[in-house]
C-alpha cells in the first residue's frame, strides 16, 4: 500500500472534529483539574526583590547573574515606515533558539498530537493548551539548574524522516530582538508507544482547532507551530481532497484558497517581487543603546515605563510553580497597557478567498519587513483616537456582524508576556467592496501564505492568527469565553 503523504495526514486530521480512538468527552474537565493542581502563584514585586536578576552597572541593562536566559536592552529605531520615523524603547535580546515542538502519530489511521496543559506565569488563566516541548536553549541546556523538560530527546534527537516540520520562525518582532525559535512537528513510528505523562493528551488537528475557538486556551506557541502544517507540497502538488467533498461555507473557501493554483490574483513571482520592493522601499535601522540612554522612559522602583503610560512596561514577577522544572523564580516580564489587535480581511476574487497582506517593518525585524495581518497593533484603545491613519482599522473596530468568520481574544507567550491577550479577527468581505490598497498592502491566497510561511517570511501575528482558520465545519459552536 502507498505511504500517506503528511499533507494528506494532515488534512484528514483537521477535519476530524473527535478523535475515533480516544475518548475526549471529558477532556474539559480533565484541564480544569491540571489548572488546579498545578500549584502556581505569581505576584509582582519591585526589581530589588528579584533574585539573580539585577541592573547592570553604567547601562542599567537588566540581566540575569548567568549571563543567559534574556535581557532586557535598549533599542534607537530610525524607519521611514508610517508617520513614526524615530523613537527609543526597550526591547528583549535573547539570541538562544528555543524548541516549539509537538510529537505527533497516527491512531486508528488519524494523525493525533500530544498536547500539553502547560502553566506559564504571564498566562491570564495560568494554564493554557501548549506543545510538547516549549523551551528555551537555557531551559533545556538546564542553566536553571531544574530537571530537562519531558519528551526533550524526540526533538534534540529527531531522525530526519521523522520531521514532518522544522522551521525557524520569528517571533514578536515589536518586543523581541531577532528572536527565532525552531518550530517542530516530530512523527513517532505507528508501533512506537510513547508514554502519556500526566499533564498531556493526544488530540487530532481538527480537535485542536475546535479548541481555538475558546478565548485564552489554545496558547501562542502551540498555534505558531500549528500554523507550520504543510496542507499542500508544491512539488507533489495537490492533496487526495475526497474527504473533504463535506465541506461548506467559509471553510471549504478555505480549503479552495489552499489550493487555488492558477485561481490566484498574483503568481508567486510576482509576489516575490512585491516583497523584494518593499524591503528596498522601506529603510529599517536599529542601533542596541544601553537601557539608561533609552528617551522618553523611566525606570521606578517597580516598572520600566514610557512617560505617556500609553505602551508596554517591564515589570517583575515572582513565581511559585509546583509542577515545573523548577520550584520557583523570579523573572522580568512586558505587560501591554490594554489588549492589541490582528485582523485578517479576506475577500474573493474570481471565486476564490483571498487575504488581505500587509508588508510592515517592526524594530526586530530580520529582514526590514515581514508578512503581517491586514490590522496588527497593539494596545488598540491607545490607537482609536488616530484610526483614520491607520488603514483599514476601523473596519475592525466597527466590524458588520455578516463579516465576521472568527474573533476570540487570545493569549500571548505567557513565559515574557504578562497577561498581554489580543483580540483576533478574519473578516470577509462582500466579493463587491471595493477597497483601494496602499502600496504595503497585496492580496494572497491562503496557499501562497502558507509558502511564504515556509520561508520564514510571516510575522508571529500572521502566523497564530491563520492557525485559527478551521476546517471543521460548525468550530464557532465551541466558542466560550470561560473554559472553566
Amino acid at each position: 500500500m502507498k505511504a500517506e503523504s503528511k499533507e494528506v495526514s494532515f488534512l484528514r486530521s483537521s477535519m476530524t472534529a473527535e478523535s475515533p480512538v480516544f475518548d475526549n468527552s471529558n477532556f474539559l474537565s480533565w484541564f480544569r483539574e491540571c489548572g488546579a493542581g498545578s500549584g502556581f502563584r505569581v505576584r509582582r514585586i519591585s526589581f530589588d526583590e528579584m533574585d539573580q536578576w539585577s541592573f547592570e552597572p553604567g547601562t542599567q541593562n537588566l540581566v540575569h547573574a548567568s549571563g543567559r536566559f534574556f535581557r532586557i536592552e535598549g533599542l534607537r529605531v530610525e524607519t521611514n515606515f508610517e508617520p513614526a520615523g524615530r523613537w527609543d524603547q526597550p526591547i528583549i535580546n535573547q539570541p538562544e533558539i528555543g524548541i516549539l515542538g509537538i510529537l505527533s502519530q497516527r491512531f486508528g489511521g488519524i494523525r493525533h498530537f500530544l498536547m500539553q496543559a502547560k502553566a506559564e506565569p504571564g498566562n491570564i488563566n495560568t494554564v493554557q493548551l501548549s506543545p510538547t516541548v516549549q523551551a528555551t536553549q537555557s531551559n533545556y541546556s538546564q542553566v536553571h539548574g531544574g530537571s530537562a523538560p519531558n519528551y526533550l530527546d524526540y526533538f534534540t534527537q529527531a531522525p530526519a524522516e521523522g520531521l514532518l516540520v522544522d522551521q525557524l520562525q520569528t517571533e514578536q518582532a515589536s518586543r523581541f530582538l531577532k528572536k527565532q525559535n525552531r518550530n517542530m512537528i516530530v512523527d513517532v513510528a505507528d508501533d512506537d508507544e510513547v508514554p502519556v505523562l500526566d499533564g498531556f493528551c493526544w488530540l487530532t488537528l481538527g480537535e485542536i482547532k475546535k479548541l481555538q475557538w475558546r478565548e485564552h486556551f489554545v496558547n501562542m506557541d502551540a498555534r505558531s507551530v500549528i500554523s507550520c502544517i504543510p496542507y499542500y507540497d508544491a512539488e507533489r502538488g495537490f492533496a487526495d481532497l475526497s474527504e473533504a467533498q463535506t465541506l461548506a461555507g467559509f471553510e471549504k473557501d478555505l480549503l479552495g484558497s489552499i489550493y487555488a493554483g492558477s485561481g490566484a490574483m498574483h503568481s508567486m513571482d510576482a509576489l516575490s517581487a512585491w516583497l523584494t520592493k518593499m524591503k528596498t522601499r522601506y529603510q529599517h535601522r536599529v542601533e542596541s543603546i544601553p537601557l539608561a540612554d533609552v528617551k522618553n522612559w523611566k525606570i521606578t522602583e517597580s516598572e520600566i515605563v514610557h512617560e505617556s503610560r500609553g505602551y508596554f512596561s517591564v515589570i517583575a514577577v515572582a513565581v511559585e510553580a509546583g509542577a515545573r522544572e523548577v520550584a520557583r523564580w523570579t523573572q522580568p516580564m512586558l505587560r501591554d497597557a490594554a489588549p492589541g489587535l490582528h485582523g485578517f480581511i479576506t475577500q474573493k476574487h474570481a471565486g476564490v478567498l483571498h487575504f488581505l497582506v500587509q508588508g510592515k517593518v517592526e524594530p526586530g525585524n530580520l529582514d526590514v519587513v515581514d508578512l503581517a495581518p491586514t490590522v496588527s497593533r497593539s494596545n488598540i484603545e491607545h490607537q482609536r483616537e488616530r484610526a483614520s491613519e491607520i488603514p483599514f482599522l476601523d473596519r475592525f473596530l466597527n466590524p458588520r456582524p455578516e463579516e465576521i468568520r472568527y474573533s476570540v481574544l487570545q493569549s500571548e507567550e505567557g513565559g515574557r508576556f504578562f497577561r498581554l491577550e489580543n483580540r483576533n479577527t478574519i473578516l470577509e468581505l462582500d466579493p463587491d467592496s471595493v477597497l483601494d490598497l496602499p502600496e504595503q498592502f497585496i492580496w494572497m491566497t491562503l496557499g501562497q501564505l502558507l509558502e511564504f510561511l515556509k520561508l520564514g517570511h510571516l510575522s508571529v501575528d500572521a502566523r497564530t492568527l491563520l492557525s485559527c482558520a478551521s476546517l471543521v465545519s460548525g468550530a464557532e459552536d465551541c466558542a466560550n469565553p470561560d473554559p472553566r
